[in-house]
């Protein structure tokens, strides 16, 4: 079972659109993050003097569904920054994160340690565009410094969902493997969408928040409505090659795909606009997602028994 974990948010400005903070108790970790509007401001903070690492995000104008972020790494992040502000090809960033240590331990060859992992699990994870090219070469560190980088990590990927950025994120693990279902926090039975008219199936499950169309599940080929809704989001995911053909008029997901919500996965599968919440159903029952869910609220919400 996961342990519940405190972050404190210091929001600087008094604003939750200006510059905020963020700490772990117990971790020599510290996070800021400001829009890039605010990059004066940000500048004169003494954390971004430091030697650490940073993310620049912001929308990809070539495909509003997935976000854009460069990730780097120097001995003194503020000059970094002003560089990036005068190159052309950052003009995507808005925001800003950058990641120092309170008790400034951190040193040339951590970060480059740590600007290596991260981007190669931002890589892994595909929940964003990554402007990096290729996760460079990181120096000789010793074991015990290796130990103490990883688990710096662990609190990145911790924090940064926290303040809206979850591309560092695993992705969610389908397998039935006991000991994966154990270490899951939130797992739902299968559900299923089967259509005798376009003859297709798919599967998919909810997991630890997100919802998952699992691999080897169909969808339509095409998009046949006026209406736009995930038409954009359907035309990525061939683009991207996780939807391919199967058939004529039909593709199948050759890998387990994220999905905002039930309706996301749906109209992408129908190639239309569609209530997810009512055309998915539980495996084998009639049982829509929206029933099972509001089971889920009513198994929460009843009075405790005077047993308990």
């Amino acid at each position: 079972m996961a342990m519940g974990r405190s972050i404190r948010l210091f929001l600087v400005d008094g604003t939750p659109t200006g510059i905020i903070t963020a700490e772990i108790m117990n971790w020599t970790g510290h996070i800021i993050s400001a829009p890039r509007i605010n990059l004066p401001h940000l500048l004169k903070r003494h954390e971004v003097t430091r030697t650490g690492v940073y993310f620049l995000s912001g929308p990809n104008p070539e495909n509003p569904n997935k976000t854009l972020v460069y990730i780097g790494e120097s001995d003194n992040v503020s000059r970094r920054l002003i560089s990036h502000n005068n190159d052309a090809s950052k003009e995507f960033w808005d925001k800003t994160f950058v990641i120092t240590s309170k008790d400034q331990n951190l040193t040339k060859a951590h970060a480059r340690y740590l600007e290596s992992r991260l981007i190669s699990i931002a890589a892994s994870t595909g929940r964003i565009n990554l402007v990096n090219a290729t996760a460079p070469e990181y120096g000789y560190l010793p074991e015990a410094d290796l130990a103490d980088m990883e688990f710096f990590i662990e609190q990145i990927r911790i924090v940064m969902p926290v303040l809206g950025m979850d591309f560092l994120r695993e992705k969610p693990n389908t397998a039935e493997s006991p000991l994966i279902k154990e270490a899951s926090t939130e797992r739902s039975p299968t559900f299923e969408i089967y259509s005798p008219k376009y003859k297709l199936t798919a599967k998919a499950r909810q997991i630890d928040g997100d919802f998952v169309v699992l691999a080897g599940s169909h969808a339509r080929s095409s998009w046949d409505s006026s209406a736009g809704g995930y038409r954009s989001l359907h035309e990525q995911l061939i683009e991207e090659g996780r939807l391919v053909p199967e058939r004529e008029g039909i593709l199948y997901f050759n890998e387990d795909t994220i999905f905002s919500s039930p309706s996301a996965a749906s109209a992408t599968i129908f190639g239309r606009p569609d209530n997810g919440r009512t055309t998915w159903r539980v495996e084998g029952t009639n049982k829509t997602y929206a029933d099972w869910q509001n089971e889920q609220i009513s198994s929460s919400t009843e009075p405790p028994s005077n047993n308990d």
